[in-house]
């Protein structure tokens, strides 16, 4: 399985928890880190584990992918799944805001998870 598919997969895991303005960034032109990065939040510490928990399952069972480290999920105020290629990152509005993590990647490919499917909404 592709990428793009992997990233629509973790994207449609989050909206189905309720989380809150998801933004994809294709980065693999700009970094070696990963190839894509998806940034997203949830209302609460509670709203967070679900997201978090629902996108490591939907992985699992879709693609057999584990991460390959988790961080923050028991604070739940910003957690991460690793998968290598793909990064999650699931903040509550106040850590997303501080750490402006769109900022910091502002030269990457912006997309947009709409009707399941990723859309170029800035080319970095």
């Amino acid at each position: 399985m592709d990428n793009s598919r992997l990233i629509e997969l973790a994207a449609g895991a989050c909206d189905d928890r309720k989380a809150g303005d998801i933004k994809l960034l294709k980065v693999d032109q700009v970094s070696s880190i990963a190839d894509w990065i998806l940034i997203t939040e949830g209302l609460s510490d509670v709203q967070v584990r679900a997201i978090v928990k629902n996108v490591e399952k939907t992985l699992k069972e879709e693609a057999d992918l584990l991460p390959l480290r988790k961080e923050g999920i028991n604070e739940a105020k910003w957690a991460l799944l690793d998968y290598g290629d793909l990064i999650i990152n699931v903040f509550q509005p106040y850590e997303r805001k501080f750490y402006d993590l769109e900022s910091f990647w502002s030269n990457g490919i912006f997309h947009d998870f709409t009707n399941n499917k990723l859309i170029v909404l800035k080319d970095g």
